[in-house]
């Protein structure tokens, strides 16, 4: 999604957002992320007013105060947390683990296949199908991307071949590059 993403030819406009929008946002979050409750108040706080910065690509970015980059979606899609984020609030997505072999793929943007998701150094939790994923590696720490499941987790080890996460924002995509929106 943002592999060729550039922040001076692909951000079209900056939208401060209504209350009420806001509110629905927040709203919506929480019910995506339940467990995200007890830090929402950290992240997108209720006095704070937030912006949207539209892309080309019908990519939206939700933005703080700060012009800290926090989530995103494209369409109508599910929002889905930034790695920057993520990084700060680990615990708030579902982590499906690639062997070391499936990392340089992954940093390349591309999607995550079934077999480096079922072989040995890989770890799966049970998820079902379209389910927003922080994608971890075999021995490292932080995500290293953030994806859709295309598959639920029994068929992807059913399976076991063709995509399993769609690669949506990774280390060193353009969204990671973009410098913080003020």
């Amino acid at each position: 999604m943002f592999k060729k993403f550039d922040e001076k030819d692909s951000v079209s406009g900056v939208q401060q957002l209504k209350s009420s929008v806001q509110k629905g946002i927040r709203a919506k979050l929480l019910e995506l992320y339940p467990h995200l409750e007890s830090h929402i108040d950290v992240i997108i706080p209720k006095k704070d007013a937030f912006r949207i910065v539209k892309c080309h690509d019908h990519i939206e970015i939700i933005v703080n105060t700060a012009g800290d980059l926090l989530f995103f979606r494209q369409r109508e899609g599910p929002w889905m947390p930034t790695l920057r984020l993520l990084h700060k609030y680990p615990f708030f997505l579902p982590m499906q683990q690639v062997d070391k072999g499936a990392i340089r793929f992954v940093l390349s943007g591309a999607n995550i296949m079934c077999p480096g998701l079922t072989s040995k150094g890989a770890k799966m939790m049970a998820v079902d199908k379209k389910t927003v994923v922080a994608v971890m590696a075999e021995g490292k720490q932080h995500a290293l991307a953030v994806g859709i499941t295309t598959l639920s987790t029994e068929d992807i080890i059913k399976v076991n071949k063709g995509v399993g996460i769609e690669n949506c924002h990774y280390l060193n995509d353009g969204l990671w590059q973009m410098k913080a929106v003020k």
